[in-house]
């Protein structure tokens, strides 16, 4: 006799947008109804309602100001306080979805087994043990987990960073051994440029977890790149795709998956980060303090280059909750740090782009052509990025999605 095949598992993750209000959460109900009827055990990740995130956190800056001063949130609260934004969302989905017949049950992140490192606002989840979500669906209940958070060794509520929700889809889908991972926002998947930057940005239908996971660190904003990166390592196919398309399959979609369509070399995207400062050390002795200072106030760094000059790196501010407390501390130890703020990075992202000089010959002489002289540039096998005032963002993008990939 044979043992019947499982369920197959599918997990959804729906953005802030996609669970704005009372009207979407139905609408989101909805759709995780549908996909429950056709067979599937369904696991939900949501984020907080909205801005509910940026309001908490406006919150906690307004609550630190105190007798015209201002401190810095304490990030272990930071914790406490955000992760409330996804209890809110998982509790009202459930029980939206219960109103329209089908059993669902919430948990919370730390009650899901997702297990983090011990660093508030920022953590990474290191293992996931999801044995109460299994159990659930086992008795047939639709799950729905509060995204965006875990628990760290020491039995902290932690939170993963903007983005995080994306994480705990794909790590779950990857523990749960899940037939695919489906996140949605308010775009039908990924395109070779901001759309709101680049007009004739082109939709891309399929993508490598390799590019998209560089696009992501780049500053492209479909996916976190903790996530593709937990997807790439488990091997798992990724879906992004439209809250507010239709549900008969005829929607546009984005499937990320471990090979790409097309082994031909060629420029996939462009990619800007806006939210970033340029950091110059002048005095290479000082590099080490620099270092230790940076990791003290939780400052992480990208594109570092050091040299017998000196050294310089790409501040990112995304998971900086204060960035000018970080600033303070920065300079009390090192006052010859040169902080350059008003600044982005543009970037190229495809296959191939260190194979000759050509790429990167073409890459600045696109931004010499707007008169956007670069403070620093990098060139990988995956990515050509250069450091331009952020003013010249949006041009930039377009001379180079002009250059690159074409109308």
């Amino acid at each position: 006799m044979t043992t019947p095949r499982p369920r197959p598992i599918i997990v959804q993750k729906y953005g802030g947008s996609s669970v704005a209000d009372v009207e979407k959460l139905g609408k989101v109900a909805d759709r995780v109804v549908a996909e429950k009827r056709r067979g599937s055990d369904v696991v939900v990740v949501v984020s907080a309602m909205g801005k509910a995130t940026d309001g908490l956190l406006a919150l906690a800056r307004q609550v630190a100001a105190h007798d015209a001063s201002s401190v810095d949130p304490p990030r272990r609260e930071l914790d406490m306080l955000l992760s409330t934004g996804e209890r809110v969302s998982m509790a009202l989905l459930s029980i939206a979805i219960q109103a329209r017949g089908f059993e669902a049950i919430s948990f919370t992140g730390s009650q899901s087994g997702i297990l983090t490192s011990d660093r508030h606002f920022d953590a990474r989840i290191i293992e996931v043990r999801p044995h109460r979500i299994e159990d659930e669906l086992a008795r047939g209940k639709i799950v729905i987990v509060a995204g965006y958070q875990g628990m760290s060794y020491r039995r902290e509520i932690t939170t993963l960073g903007r983005g995080g929700s994306d994480t705990t889809a794909v790590a779950l889908a990857a523990a749960l051994e899940a037939e695919r991972c489906e996140i949605y926002s308010d775009v039908d998947g990924v395109y070779s440029a901001d759309p709101r930057a680049v007009p004739d940005a082109k939709h891309l239908p399929e993508l490598s977890h390799e590019v998209l996971q560089e696009m992501a660190e780049s500053g492209a904003k479909v996916l976190c790149a903790q996530a593709v990166e937990w997807a790439r390592r488990a091997g798992i196919a990724v879906y992004a795709r439209s809250t507010f398309d239709t549900m008969d399959g005829s929607a546009r979609q984005t499937i990320v998956r471990k090979f790409a369509p097309s082994e031909a070399l060629m420029a996939r995207a462009v990619v800007a980060e806006s939210n970033v400062v340029l950091a110059r050390l002048s005095d290479p002795d000082l590099l080490d303090t620099w270092l230790r200072v940076a990791s003290e106030a939780n400052v992480a760094f990208k594109d570092l280059s050091v040299g017998i000059h000196g050294a310089s790196a790409v501040i990112p501010l995304l998971n900086v909750p204060d960035w000018a407390g970080a600033k303070r501390q920065l300079l009390a130890a090192i006052p010859s740090l040169d902080l350059v703020e008003d600044v982005a990075v543009v970037s190229v992202v495809g296959d191939g782009l260190a194979g000759s000089p050509e790429p990167l010959r073409r890459f600045l002489a696109a931004l010499r052509g707007i008169d956007a002289t670069p403070l620093g540039a990098s060139a990988g096998p995956l990515r050509l990025g250069a450091i331009i005032a952020a003013g010249r963002a949006g041009e930039a993008q377009r001379a180079l999605h002009a250059a690159f990939v074409g109308g």
